[in-house]
């Protein structure tokens, strides 16, 4: 542990070592090859042994699950589940009213009666398998790239309705080293999931979007959830009679969290990763796509925030959606600095020369060389038709319209057998399907939604690549009044504002839609062939990819192995596992940032004007100093040695004196990992995961150890709140709570 903690420091401090490499915790590892990586955990102190981990029916791997969109964990036999606050923002929303917006402050359920439902949507998925059928799915396949690509999705679609014959679970193949491998996974499905204890927004999301991305920070981004079952201890819909879920284990908490230099490792379901891109993806990103994609956001953020102001309603109804577009919008911000501050680009296209150099050279690849050129004309390819589809794609945002092309794409498919419809309209679909139309109520105001697609239709306006169908609904509409009146038209004279009426459409023929007056079923039906042409189209070109992109694949594997580089798959949002060690980082010239922040800062940043707007009861604890037993003298493990003399302990931290709110780790994270816990090395929760640095945003691009950081929630803040300030005391009796 002194070692890695004088490796931490140097490297850390701008301290030159001709072996830094051997730090780097690079990789997003699939749980079967965790015992291949064993002495580099063993190495960050990870006592856990690594063939556990890999064991998807152990603890703690059998404890993490995933939200869809974020990560969550087990942390009570019944069924308590711990995740970010921004990950559980959406039943926070889908409970708050005017005359109890627990957005603004906060709820606990004192009893489980208490506990409401987090929403018709939200659900726990469990995975309990992950099976190679790479073979299965690659077999014998077509030539011919639209062919190619729908015998691939038949695979698929016969493997998960085998796997789905308990209707209990959700399954899902998913394609691993852009299609070199594919993996069979099973999930069981919780419908039943409800909201326990929310902290409120001014500690949840401290700091706001200003601080998102930024470090030090002090956000207090946790929630708890429940997972709820039926009497017969299998999974159910939401109703009044359930009862509480019995995981088959539930996390050790260790209420003495981590200090620096310790080992830390995360599970969870990181969203996606670009690292075997090729440059000119990179570039295309860099250049068109990420600037194109946060200008649109963050018009849409402006216009959200400023009809938020005026409607309190609106402001609790759109308040996920905001949340989650000003994040991407920061992420995309974060990425072009990024690019620019450390040349990612070129640093990309150095790697790839020398790549292309050693593919020469090497006799068992060097017909490769002709897939990679394939590759890059298809990457063209792709990138025209993105630009050409993009605003097209945008001028159906509106909430409505959407439905409608979904509820039309239903009947359509409806009239094919169940197994040759298109993913998403089958059978096992229909819940999740219905779910969604009576979620847009929640997210949902006719005013909003009319301005937002009014932007997207004038951008769509001003440029070169238009469609009949939707010209001819726009006919007349050259300036901004007339265009304002024919859309008020269209939702005035709409009943797919309804949501009976919405749910009835699933199941009208398309007879009924065809003879539809309804505007916006009119206009779905309109649009219906440009969509469909422009989706085989997508396809094709999805069929041409799966050919060219494996072969390159096997090449950079083999060249990566070549030079002792990490092999692990891009993230998919699929289960993985990294590790590294707490650790603070050189931010820039002169600035060091250390790897805990405490209570006190807090009450530095708090201005009582939100983002900064600290509730009373968290600042009367820390100005009377209620640490309760969460106090942590010293974040160091030995404050007499020789590193922290020499460093004086980077201002010495081994007077710490206070409760840690958020620390940092050197561990691989992504998007979707949010809500991931994050253990020490004897697979003990310390903490959550829930951001990254903003030098580290560019890590979906390219791993930079010397500054790549995840920001962590630390289970001391967590259990500082429960305890001293809201008194959640009925929820840490259920909490398995150990110390070192």
């Amino acid at each position: 542990m002194r070692n890695a903690l004088i490796s931490a420091v140097l490297l850390s401090s701008g301290v030159v070592l001709a072996s830094s490499a051997a730090f780097a915790d690079e990789g997003q590892w699939q749980p079967y090859q965790i015992p291949s990586i064993a002495d580099k955990l063993s190495e960050r102190g990870i006592k856990i042994p690594a063939k556990q981990l890999a064991d998807l029916t152990q603890y703690p791997m059998n404890a993490v699950v995933g939200l869809g969109y974020c990560t969550a964990s087990f942390v009570s036999p019944q069924g308590l589940v711990v995740t970010n606050h921004h990950c559980a923002y959406r039943a926070i929303q889908y409970n708050s009213k005017k005359e109890h917006n627990y957005i603004a402050d906060g709820f606990l359920a004192n009893s489980k009666n208490q506990e409401p439902s987090a929403g018709p949507n939200e659900r726990l998925y469990i995975t309990e398998a992950v099976t190679d059928v790479s073979k299965t799915i690659t077999a014998s396949l077509s030539q011919d790239p639209l062919i190619r690509y729908e015998e691939i999705q038949s695979n698929r679609k016969s493997l998960i309705k085998e796997c789905e014959s308990d209707d209990n679970y959700r399954c899902s193949v998913r394609s691993f080293h852009s299609g070199l491998e594919y993996y069979l996974i099973k999930q069981l499905i919780i419908r039943d999931v409800r909201l326990v204890y929310a902290p409120p927004m001014s500690v949840g999301a401290f700091g706001g979007d200003v601080d998102n991305y930024e470090y030090p920070r002090h956000s207090g981004d946790f929630t708890f959830l429940r997972a709820y079952v039926g009497k017969d201890g299998q999974p159910a819909a939401y109703s009044k009679d359930n009862v509480p879920f019995t995981p088959k284990s539930y996390l050790k908490i260790n209420a003495d969290g981590v200090k620096a230099g310790d080992g830390v490792f995360v599970a969870g379901y990181p969203g996606s990763t670009s690292r075997y891109r090729l440059t000119s993806e990179l570039q295309f990103a860099s250049d068109w796509l990420y600037p194109t994609l946060a200008s649109r956001y963050q018009l849409r953020i402006d216009t959200i925030e400023a009809m938020g102001d005026a409607d309190g309603e609106v402001e609790i109804k759109y308040a996920g959606t905001l949340a989650s577009m000003a994040n991407r919008m920061k992420k995309y911000n974060g990425l072009l600095d990024g690019f620019k501050a450390t040349d990612i680009t070129g640093i990309k296209q150095t790697r790839e020369d020398d790549f292309l150099t050693w593919l020469a050279a090497d006799n068992t690849y060097q017909t490769y060389q002709t897939q990679f050129d394939q590759l890059e004309t298809l990457l063209d390819k792709k990138r025209i038709n993105m630009q050409t589809r993009h605003y097209f794609e945008n001028a159906q945002s509106s909430d409505l319209l959407s439905a409608a092309n979904k509820l039309y794409r239903l009947a359509k498919e409806k009239t094919k057998p169940d197994s040759e419809r298109e993913e998403g309209y089958q059978e096992r679909d229909t819940k999740m399907f219905k779910a969604r139309l009576k979620r847009i109520d929640s997210s949902f105001d006719i005013t909003v939604d009319k301005t937002l697609w009014q932007q997207d239709l004038q951008a769509y306006m001003a440029q070169e690549h238009r469609v009949a169908a939707l010209d001819a609904m726009l006919s007349g509409n050259d300036n901004l009044a007339s265009l304002s009146d024919k859309l008020e038209g269209l939702y005035a004279l709409t009943t797919l504002t309804d949501q009976d009426k919405r749910l009835a459409w699933m199941n009208a023929s398309t007879t009924a839609f065809e003879t539809s007056s309804d505007p916006f079923i009119r206009l779905a039906v309109a649009l219906y062939d440009t969509n469909m042409a422009q989706e085989k189209e997508k396809k094709t070109l999805l069929g041409e990819l799966s050919q060219a992109r494996p072969g390159y694949m096997k090449a950079i594997i083999a060249y990566n192995k070549a030079n002792d580089w990490p092999v692990y798959p891009d993230a998919n949002g699929t289960l993985r596992i990294t590790y590294g060690m707490v650790d603070g980082y050189q931010s820039r010239d002169a600035l060091y940032k250390q790897p805990f922040t405490r209570l006190e800062g807090i009450t530095a940043k708090h201005t009582g004007i939100e983002p900064f707007n600290a509730p009373k009861k968290v600042l009367d604890a820390i100005k009377e100093q209620r640490y309760g037993s969460h106090k942590v003298a010293s974040v160091i493990e030995d404050p007499s040695s020789w590193i922290c003399k020499l460093f004086s302990c980077l201002d010495k931290p081994e007077e710490f004196n206070s409760v840690p709110v958020n620390f940092l780790s050197s561990v691989d994270t992504t998007g979707g990992n949010s809500g991931s816990p994050v253990f020490n090395g004897n697979g003990e929760l310390v903490g959550l995961n829930f951001d990254s640095t903003y030098e580290a945003i560019t890590k979906d691009w390219f791993f930079n150890p010397t500054i790549t950081r995840a920001v962590h929630v630390d289970i001391r803040y967590i259990l500082w709140m429960m305890d001293e300030v809201d008194h959640a005391d009925n929820l840490i009796e259920e909490l398995d709570l150990v110390r070192n």
